[in-house]
């Protein structure tokens, strides 16, 4: 079972993907954390990813479909994955598209947890992250809706696989209403 957890930066992917993951027995795959196991480690694709991140350079998307997919390798995936971070461009879901289907899998459901852009915020500012500011967070925003939303059209080509839920609201009810989709 692949579950993409979908949304703007605050809506709770992460949260909602731990929490998933316990519930169903399948391992949260993290894109931030995957590639830092990767330069962490030192993997070929790490190193590859690193240069980038030094520079200070988006890191093109062939190179994060790589870091998931070495990622994905380890066994804890054998059961599948609720994936949060990725993909988030066309180009990453068409390389997930690829690296699943080369191993007999394919998504189960893309899970667009919505949030208004002002509980975005609201959240964000909360966390009291020196990168949380407003106006940090309004150009993540953008950035959102201009790169990665797209994704939401591509998906809902696929009859059943897009779903949207409200994700305002307390933690537990939100999963629920996610694993009521799944």
């Amino acid at each position: 079972m692949i579950i993409v957890l979908f949304g703007a930066p605050g809506v709770g992917k992460g949260t909602q993907a731990a929490i998933l993951a316990e519930k169903l027995h399948v391992a949260h795959l993290s894109t931030g954390d995957a590639f830092r196991a990767a330069i962490r480690n030192q993997s070929e694709i790490g190193k590859v990813a690193k240069t980038y991140v030094d520079a200070g350079d988006l890191v093109p998307d062939s190179v994060v479909a790589s870091i998931v997919e070495e990622a994905m390798q380890d066994p804890s995936f054998a059961r599948g994955a609720i994936l949060d971070g990725f993909p988030r461009t066309r180009a990453q879901a068409d390389a997930l598209a690829e690296m699943l289907q080369r191993r007999g899998l394919s998504v189960h459901r893309v899970v667009n947890i919505d949030v208004d852009d002002a509980t975005i915020t609201e959240r964000l500012l909360s966390r009291g992250r020196a990168d949380d500011t407003a106006e940090i967070i309004a150009n993540r925003l953008d950035v959102y809706r201009q790169e990665t939303a797209p994704l939401l059209e591509y998906y809902s080509a696929v009859d059943s696989l897009l779903v949207t839920v409200n994700g305002v609201g307390d933690v537990q009810d939100v999963n629920q209403r996610i694993l009521d989709t799944i």
